[in-house]
């Protein structure tokens, strides 16, 4: 039945790599479980409701990738567009949550209807290849710093001016310091949880390198055993693994999407329909190009369903209680592992609902041991640059700003917006305009406009 339904010797895999894959991105992932409800609870929303809605809304939405696209695609709330929601709409502009959730449901509608209508689908057919790959080492990249400051092995210093720490301190910590203020740097090596991080890294890479199979979970284990006899994993005194889900407190259907629409909010929906369209997009590209699902033009197979599973998962999440869900770009990790197939994301979701139960003993594995793996799967993401011509500079350019911009702005559509405005550019100048697909001269115009609205 596994067979028919993931056509697993099609794509080179098994049931056994495809269930420690799945286990392994949401491992990886896991985290947004408790990040969530603490950036979620800071706007006034109940912390446990948010945990509800994080564990169901992701669960739900990873198994029907899975299912009915079979891709090995994991999905959850999205880190920014929560930060957004939390921080520059409710708290920023005075937003009650619940009609910034209504704001959130009416962006998944306009996905359903750029699905629907195909757009979304010539906007990855358009793309250029030499972006697509570029997208896929960007979010290498990008996966390599996320790993670099959870492990601490990169540390970001601030020395903070008077004026610069008055406007924060009045701001309630949220600014940005001049350029001067912040430095990069490595951590202190002395450090135990940098230690546990860097014995993980290695441990993970001589796994991979003797090709032992499910070698990214096997470190993870490993690395949390480790760091419980460290001392790093503190086991609380009576701890019990199992506890029931607190259903009492949930945020089910508590949106406001009159309130959404009266207030005139387009500008937040633009904004989370923008961002969710290219960090979606890239994702996706990056994610099924390393599982090599992506055919040699550059096409995706699927790739509507795929979007159409994702659109829909922005409003479920709304509907549940918490801001954008989207796909993952930890997803990666599992397709690092050996992911192939649905099943790996029918395996991570199963997770988050087994999560419910088990937040005692996922609560338990600490960032050092899933950072490793971030950093690794960044360096097997690396391999897609060999694709890039860099020899035309016309494609260089674009391919490198694409990549450079995505980890060091910490945004994946951040990446995607510089390439798709000097890719036509740099064609047109150098009168080779008709090379460039003619979606991509309107997707550079929507950068272009969503900048100013940045402005």
């Amino acid at each position: 039945m596994l067979e028919k339904l993931f056509k697993l010797s099609e794509r080179n895999t098994n049931v056994q790599t495809e269930v420690m894959a799945g286990i392994t991105t949401f491992m990886t992932m896991a985290y947004i479980l408790f990040v969530n409800p603490s950036i979620l609870g800071s706007a006034g929303m109940d912390k446990n409701a948010v945990l509800l809605a994080t564990a169901i809304g992701s669960a739900a939405v990873t198994i029907m990738m899975g299912l009915f696209v079979n891709y090995p695609i994991a999905l959850a709330p999205g880190m920014g567009l929560n930060a957004f929601y939390a921080f520059t709409v409710v708290i920023g502009m005075g937003i009650p949550w619940q009609v910034a959730l209504g704001a959130v449901f009416i962006s998944g509608i306009v996905f359903l209807l750029l699905t629907v209508t195909k757009i979304r689908q010539l906007l990855v057919e358009g793309m250029p290849n030499s972006l697509k790959h570029a997208i896929t080492v960007g979010i290498g990249l990008f996966i390599t710093i996320i790993g670099l400051k959870l492990s601490g092995i990169m540390n970001i210093r601030l020395s903070l001016i008077p004026p610069t720490l008055e406007k924060i301190v009045a701001a309630k910590g949220n600014g940005s310091p001049l350029s001067f203020e912040t430095i990069i740097e490595m951590g202190k090596l002395a450090d135990k949880e940098i230690l546990l991080a860097i014995f993980g890294l290695v441990l993970i890479s001589i796994l991979i390198a003797r090709k032992v199979k499910g070698a990214m979970l096997i470190g993870i284990i490993i690395n949390t055993l480790v760091g419980i006899a460290m001392g790093i994993v503190k086991v609380p005194t009576g701890f019990v693994p199992v506890a029931m889900p607190d259903f009492t407190n949930n945020a089910f259907f508590a949106l406001d999407i009159p309130g959404a629409i009266s207030m005139g909010l387009m500008t937040i929906i633009f904004t989370f329909t923008f961002v969710e369209l290219f960090d979606t997009m890239g994702t996706l590209v990056g994610t099924t190009s390393k599982a090599g699902l992506m055919d040699k033009e550059g096409k995706i197979p699927g790739i509507g369903k795929a979007m159409l599973v994702d659109a829909t998962g922005v409003s479920l999440g709304a509907l549940l209680g918490t801001s954008t869900i989207t796909a993952f770009v930890e997803s990666a990790a599992g397709v690092g592992a050996g992911g192939r197939t649905g099943l790996t994301a029918v395996v991570c979701g199963g997770m988050f609902l087994l999560a419910l139960f088990f937040t005692p003993i996922v609560g338990l594995i600490p960032d050092a041991a899933t950072a490793p793996a971030l950093i690794i799967v960044g360096s097997l993401m690396m391999e897609s640059v060999k694709h890039i011509d860099f020899a035309d500079f016309t494609e260089a350019m674009p391919a490198f700003m694409t990549i450079v911009m995505m980890p060091f702005t910490y945004s994946i559509a951040n990446g995607i917006s510089f390439g798709l405005v000097l890719f036509p550019l740099l064609k047109l100048i150098t009168g080779r305009g008709r090379e460039v697909h003619w979606i991509v001269y309107i997707l550079a115009v929507l950068v272009v406009v969503r900048l100013g609205f940045l402005a």
